[in-house]
C-alpha cells in the first residue's frame, strides 16, 4: 500500500485548492446538520410531549382538539370511569378544556395565529412540565392570561403585566411559563369558564384523564370506545402528540432537497479537485506504477486523499453549524392552523450523520478520478 504521508503531503501542496473544497464540503455539511437539527427539534417538541397514562378524549372522528367539540354534560361520564385516578383530594384526574385559535402579531409587525387552552388549575397541574419563570398563575374571573417564554419572545404584548386584545375585550398577562421545549410552549392558557364565555362555546373540545395505571387506560380507552352513546375516542397523550408530527413533513422533504442539491455541488467540487491532482501528477502515478504499485493501490490512495478530505470537511460543517443549536423558531401546525414553536436541536447523532453524508460525498466525488489516476500508464506520460 501507498503509505498515507504521501496523501497527506500531496493535500498540503495543494492546500489553495484543498482548503477551498474542505469549505465548499463544509459549507454543504453545515446546512444538511442544520436542516436536521430544525427537522429533529419539532419532531422531538411532539414526541416529548405528554405522559405515560394520560388521555385526551376529543370527538369520535376529530383529528384533534381544535376540530373537536363536544356536550359538556358528558364529561362526568368520563370523569366517573373506573381506572380514573384520583388526587389527594379524591378528585377525579379529569379536566375539560376549550381550545381556540387567534391572530396575534409578532415584534416584526405581522402576525400569526396561536393556540389558547381555556383550562383550569388541574389542568395546569396535571401538566407538570410546564414551570412558572414569570409574574404568577391566573386567577378565575379576572381575565387573566399566562403565556409561554417562547411566545413573550416572539410576539408583542406578551411580558407580563401587558393587555392583550382578544375576543371581544383584552386579557392581562399576568404570568410566562417554560414547558420545556413541548408542544405546550406554542399555548396561551386561560380560565376555562371566561373563554367559551368570550367566544359562546359551552362546549368541550377535550378532556384530559389520568388513567391509574396502563392497564387501567387501556380499559378506559376500550370503554368509551365501546360506548355508541358519547360518540368519543380517548387517545393515549403522547400518541396524539407523536400523530401530528405530520407537521414536519414538507419540512424534512425540503430539507433532504437541498441535502441532496449541495451535496452534487460539493460532490462535483471534490471531483474536480481530485481530478487536477491526477492531471498534474500523472508523472507521479506513473513512477508509482513503474515501482510496482498495483492499480487498486493507486485508486485507494486517491480515494483516501478524496476522503480526507471530505472528513476534514464534515468536522468544519459541524462546527459552522453548532451556533443554532437552541436556537427558536416556529411553522405552521396545519392539524391545528396555529403556528408551534421550537427549537434547532443539534444531537451527537445529527452530528454523526452529517460526518458521514460529507464522506459520501467524497466517495462520490472521488472515485472517478481515482478510477483513472489507476489507469495511468508510464508509456504515455513518456510520450507526452
Amino acid at each position: 500500500m501507498i503509505p498515507v504521508r504521501y496523501n497527506i503531503g500531496s493535500l498540503w501542496n495543494r492546500k489553495v485548492g484543498t482548503l477551498m473544497t474542505i469549505l465548499g464540503i463544509g459549507l454543504t455539511v453545515s446546512i444538511f446538520v442544520a436542516m436536521m437539527a430544525l427537522v429533529y427539534g419539532l419532531d422531538a417538541t411532539f414526541v416529548e410531549t405528554g405522559h405515560d397514562y394520560d388521555l385526551v378524549v376529543v370527538r369520535q372522528g376529530g383529528l384533534n382538539e381544535v376540530n373537536s367539540f363536544f356536550n359538556r354534560s358528558l364529561f362526568q361520564t368520563v370523569r366517573f370511569l373506573p381506572g380514573v385516578a384520583r388526587g389527594s383530594n379524591g378528585v377525579p384526574l379529569a379536566c375539560g378544556e376549550i381550545v381556540v385559535v387567534i391572530a396575534v402579531t409578532r415584534k416584526t409587525g405581522d402576525s400569526s395565529n396561536v393556540l389558547v387552552r381555556g383550562t383550569s388549575e388541574l389542568g395546569i397541574s396535571m401538566r407538570p412540565e410546564a414551570k412558572l419563570v414569570r409574574g404568577r398563575w391566573l386567577q378565575p374571573g379576572l381575565r387573566e392570561i399566562v403565556v409561554s417564554t417562547s411566545l413573550a419572545n416572539r410576539f408583542q404584548d406578551m411580558n407580563v403585566g401587558d393587555s392583550l386584545a382578544f375576543g371581544r375585550s383584552p386579557w392581562t398577562v399576568v404570568g410566562v411559563f417554560d414547558a420545556g421545549g413541548t408542544a405546550y410552549d406554542s399555548e396561551i392558557w386561560a380560565n376555562y369558564n371566561e373563554i367559551a364565555q368570550e367566544w359562546e362555546r359551552h362546549i368541550y373540545s377535550s378532556i384530559l384523564v389520568r388513567a391509574e395505571n396502563e392497564a387501567a387506560a387501556t380499559d378506559i380507552i376500550r370503554r368509551i370506545a365501546d360506548d355508541e352513546r358519547i360518540k368519543l375516542q380517548a387517545i393515549p397523550q403522547k400518541k396524539y402528540y407523536a400523530d401530528q408530527t405530520s407537521t414536519s413533513v414538507g419540512v424534512k422533504a425540503l430539507g433532504y432537497f437541498i441535502a441532496v442539491v449541495m451535496g452534487i455541488g460539493a460532490g462535483f467540487a471534490a471531483m474536480n479537485m481530485m481530478y487536477g491532482a491526477v492531471m498534474s501528477r500523472a508523472g507521479e502515478v506513473a513512477t508509482l506504477r513503474a515501482l510496482g504499485f498495483q492499480r487498486r493501490s493507486i485508486l485507494a490512495s486517491f480515494l483516501l486523499e478524496s476522503l480526507i478530505v471530505s472528513a476534514l470537511g464534515g468536522v468544519v460543517g459541524c462546527l459552522l453549524a453548532l451556533p443554532v443549536n437552541g436556537i427558536s423558531t416556529g411553522t405552521a401546525n396545519f392539524q391545528s392552523f396555529s403556528e408551534v414553536l421550537f427549537n434547532f436541536r443539534i444531537t451527537p447523532q445529527i452530528l454523526a450523520e452529517g460526518i458521514l453524508f460529507a464522506l459520501v460525498v467524497g466517495v462520490l466525488g472521488g472515485y472517478l478520478p481515482a478510477r483513472r489516476a489507476s489507469k495511468v500508464k508510464l508509456a504515455d506520460v513518456m510520450k507526452e
